[in-house]
């Protein structure tokens, strides 16, 4: 057996090249590969460490038929309403009057959220580019979903301050919920601590500008170098103030609507199983799993929230039993049925703004309503 030509695979021969090291596009490439493996076995992981209440809670769903027809309505009126003042609280951080693309594109891209694993960046890139379709000013569109989450978020932490009352007047609360209750107070400590630096002050939002540039730059795989991040955050800040301005009490109303409806819903889920517990408990235990699920290990939360939730209702005095069923409903209005919204205001914006044809520029219209 004859063994390889002369100087075959050898580097720099006329017969073979050297071997070339990987371009910059295909480092690139194989990082968003890895991270996107690395997001689907995190979520993985997730769903198999939740599996068992996640079962539990979907194997109630017989027992939906047996629920009071009055409450469940309730419950859908209640999370419909949630969502109107989400979408409110969006159409006046964009400035815009333009009802139908802010709430196809927030329904569509909440749907992508709540399906991929890690897919809050692809959600809001729909809803970019949906808005920027419809001819919504992008340049708003960044600080004003920024402000938009910002606000979310703030509230969501504030609510254990409205549990303090029943903690402190000697009501019967376990231990679980009166240490998640101390956490929460601790969180939106911090996190109004942390605005009101970042809002009034120039060098820790600098700093911690130029900390996350140096860290961005120094991933392998990098083709480009980001530079004045911290400028751009001063920037962006500056903007998101502008954004609020004086709607900032509609804004505060809006996101307190928007939470204070979703909290409804779960009441009005537990009043159909025939419960009545404690509504201050109930709102410690829903507080305790939103903030749970602000953190992306699952689309929309699945299986987070309904283990999490169902546990703490359980905590909060209600029946096992009675809290997966609850925690079913609860969930059928705000996870999943806002899926199938998300695809039918897909298919109506597509009709109202055609690919290609984007809407005309509402510059007027911020003018107008900054």
């Amino acid at each position: 057996m004859s063994g390889p030509p002369a100087g075959a695979g050898q580097p720099g021969t006329p017969d073979q090249p050297a071997a070339q090291e990987p371009m910059p596009a295909d480092r690139s490439a194989a990082t968003k590969i890895v991270v996107r493996v690395v997001a689907i076995g995190i979520t993985g992981l997730a769903l198999y460490v939740v599996l068992p209440s996640l079962t539990r809670v979907i194997a109630e769903w017989p027992q939906l038929s047996k629920l009071s027809p009055i409450w469940l309505i309730g419950a859908l009126l209640a999370e419909t309403a949630s969502f109107a003042c989400a979408y409110a609280l969006q159409r006046l951080v964009l400035r815009t009057k333009k009802w139908l693309a802010v709430v196809a594109a927030g329904l569509a891209g909440n749907a992508v959220t709540n399906v991929l694993p890690a897919g809050d960046a692809a959600g809001a890139a729909v809803q970019y580019r949906m808005l920027a379709t419809a001819g919504i000013d992008t340049d708003n569109t960044v600080e004003g979903m920024t402000a938009a989450s910002l606000l979310g978020i703030g509230g969501l932490l504030a609510l254990p301050l409205f549990t303090l009352p029943a903690i402190l007047g000697g009501a019967p609360v376990s231990s679980g919920l009166v240490h998640t209750a101390l956490l929460g107070l601790v969180g939106f400590g911090l996190y109004v601590l942390g605005g009101v630096v970042v809002m009034t002050t120039d060098k820790p939002l600098a700093l911690l500008g130029r900390i996350g540039q140096r860290l961005w730059n120094s991933i392998p795989g990098r083709r480009t170098k980001i530079t004045g991040l911290d400028r751009r955050l001063l920037r962006q800040r500056d903007d998101i103030r502008a954004t609020l301005g004086r709607n900032w009490p509609r804004a505060v109303v809006l996101t307190a609507g928007r939470l204070g409806f979703d909290y409804g819903c779960l009441l009005f889920s537990l009043r159909a199983t025939g419960s009545h517990p404690r509504p201050s408990l109930v709102l410690l235990a829903y507080a305790a799993a939103g903030i749970l699920a602000l953190v992306p290990i699952t689309p929309g939360g699945l299986g987070i929230v309904e283990a999490s939730l169902s546990g703490l209702l359980v905590l909060a005095g209600v029946p096992g039993g009675e809290a997966f069923v609850a925690t079913l409903a609860y969930r059928l209005a705000s996870y999943w049925l806002p899926l199938l919204a998300g695809l039918v205001a897909y298919v109506l914006f597509r009709r109202r703004y055609p690919a290609g044809m984007p809407g005309r520029r509402d510059h007027g219209e911020v003018r107008r309503e900054a």
